[in-house]
This record gives structure tokens, sequence and C-alpha cells, in this order.
């Protein structure tokens, strides 16, 4: 019934060198075994990989004809990567993914119902079930508000979409600028350019992808290096018009709090606070 009438659409994924083989190969499997299979996977391979990266894509290439690589000479980043893929994304519909979650098999079917069902909507995110180890072991979720006002209001204050569980309508990406660069905030800040630009967001309210969780989270997120790019971010939204000034400085004072203080008292905070 879905293959008579439903929209097309593409799966943009980004690999690089340190991802796990183990990883990337459920990763893969998990959107080509979807109840509604994508009518074309984007993988670009941001730098040179290793050779048993290699061994994966090769093996996932032969095996699915919808399996396009796109090959960058050397390591760009994220945002510069999906952004070449992006321009060899043949549909208007796109669905994010990284290369070490993995999707629950409904995720693709109910997000593009719900695209082809709500035109006006340019993006469409869910919650995320986090997991250690594997996914019988879901140790939190990560709820989002469900409707475009409540997400624009949300976003003043932490990213209102998960990132690798979205699909969203590539022109209205294209509009903005498409990804653009901000270390480790490229997506935060191309949701706040769209929702700006007039693009309505929506979150459905269940988790249809498993995150990979490690406890090394909560290293990367400390330091002083994570609490200035914070602050420069915050500075950026203050510029767009996005956020206030008193916004602004609240923001700035809780992130710079929650990026020195020791990696088990911000573990806490994630757990107990921020995830339910």
């Amino acid at each position: 019934m879905h293959k008579m009438s439903r929209m097309k659409f593409t799966v943009l994924l980004s690999l690089y060198h340190k991802e796990s083989p183990g990883f990337l190969r459920q990763s893969l499997e998990s959107v080509f075994s979807q109840t509604l299979p994508p009518d074309e996977v984007v993988l670009v391979e941001d730098g040179p990989l290793t050779s048993a990266l290699r061994e994966v894509v090769e093996e996932y290439t032969n095996e699915h004809s919808e399996l396009k690589l796109v090959v960058l000479d050397e390591n760009r980043g994220l945002g510069k990567a999906l952004n070449e893929g992006l321009k060899q994304c043949s549909h208007d519909l796109v669905a994010r993914m990284d290369t070490d979650d993995i999707c629950k098999p409904n995720r693709f079917a109910k997000q593009v119902a719900f695209m082809e069902q709500h035109q006006e909507i340019d993006v469409v995110g869910a919650w995320i079930d986090e997991f250690q180890d594997g996914v019988s072991n879901v140790i939190s979720t990560r709820r989002l508000p469900e409707k475009p006002r409540d997400i624009f209001r949300f976003g003043k204050k932490r990213n209102p979409i998960n990132h690798p569980v979205v699909m969203f309508r590539k022109k209205a990406v294209e509009k903005v600028g498409s990804y653009k660069p901000f270390y480790l905030f490229e997506d935060y800040y191309l949701w706040v350019r769209m929702m700006l630009n007039g693009a309505k967001l929506y979150n459905l309210p269940e988790a249809l992808l498993y995150f990979r969780f490690s406890p090394d989270m909560f290293k990367r997120r400390g330091g002083f290096k994570y609490a200035f790019v914070e602050i420069k971010f915050q500075w950026c939204l203050y510029c767009l018009g996005y956020i206030n000034f008193i916004c602004m400085a609240n923001n700035v004072c809780i992130r710079m709090i929650t990026r020195v203080i020791p990696n088990k008292c911000r573990e806490l905070i994630y757990k107990k606070l921020l995830r339910k």
C-alpha cells in the first residue's frame, strides 16, 4: 500500500575512520530492514577509512543497489560532509542517521506517513532511547516538545530536535544555506535558522531510534574548551535575534557551571534532570 502513493525518500549518513565496523553494520542493517525501506541511501565517506570499515561498506554496496557512496579525500567534519551528501540526495524527503545508532523497525514508515499528511511541516523528529551495550539496556529517553510553537520556545534553552532521528524536506534546508560550520552545534544552528525563516518543526511523541550511549560522553562534554564553544553559540543565537540578552546570560551561566564541574556531577545532572 505504501509503495503505490508514498513519497520517496533518501537516508543520509556520514562515516569517518574512528567508527566501529560492528556499530556500522548494526546501523546499516537497521536501515535496510525497515518496514518501509528507503529508496536511496547516501553514505558520505568523510576521509580515508580503515580496512575493516571499508569491508563493511563494500559488503552493503554489493548487496544494495540503492546505496550511493560520496567519497571525500580528507576529513572535513560532520557539517561539511553532510552538505556534500545532501547535494547527492535524489529525493526532497531526507532522513538523517548516524553510523553507530540503530533505527527502530517502523521509524521511516511513521515519519514518511506524517510528512505526507502534514505538508506544512518541514522537519519531523522524534524521541530517542539511549542505550548502553545492547538495545535491551535502555538507560534513558530523550523526550522533546511536540508542537512547532513549543519547539520554538524550547530551542531558546536547549537543542529542540534529536538530530540522529530527524527527517526533513531538502528544499527547506537548502533555503537557509544547509548545514553551516559551527563546531558541535551544526544541527542546532540549522534548526534555529530554519525556524527564524518560518519553517515549522515537529517531534513525534515516541522513541523511533536507539542512541548509543557512552560514559565517555560526559568527559567530552566537559572542560573550558566546550564551555567556550557554547558561549560562542549563545552569542550567535543572540545576534540572530532568537534569544534576548537575559536569556543568553542565563544560558551561559548554566552552561559554564555544567561544563567545569566534575564528570560525576555532570552525569548526575544529565541523567536525573535532563532525561526521563
